[in-house]
């Protein structure tokens, strides 16, 4: 919804528009604040993208080939790895 009223507010403004659509005008404006500024994302949000980037990095180093079952494990297995390290370092 966002994308639509960006793309008419110029034409509308983005109040009427919100007035037809099921949005409210404030809901809007801090979507472009957290747009703008990612620091002011949930710590959830940022869990995410964080989550979506390595989700991305497993799809990108396996030939795009890999399929969910797949970047699961491959998930699951460079956590462990990173967690034994961790452990073997103190």
């Amino acid at each position: 919804m966002v994308g639509l009223i960006d793309a008419h507010r110029d034409a509308h403004g983005v109040e009427p528009i919100c007035d037809v659509l099921p949005i409210a005008p404030s809901t809007y404006y801090d979507h472009l604040a957290k747009r703008a500024d990612p620091a002011r994302l949930s710590d959830r949000a940022r869990l995410d993208e964080a989550l979506r980037r390595e989700i991305r990095r497993v799809f990108e180093e396996n030939w795009r080939v890999y399929g969910v079952r797949k970047i699961w494990h491959q998930l699951r297995r460079d956590v462990l790895t990173h967690l034994n390290l961790l452990r073997l370092s103190g």
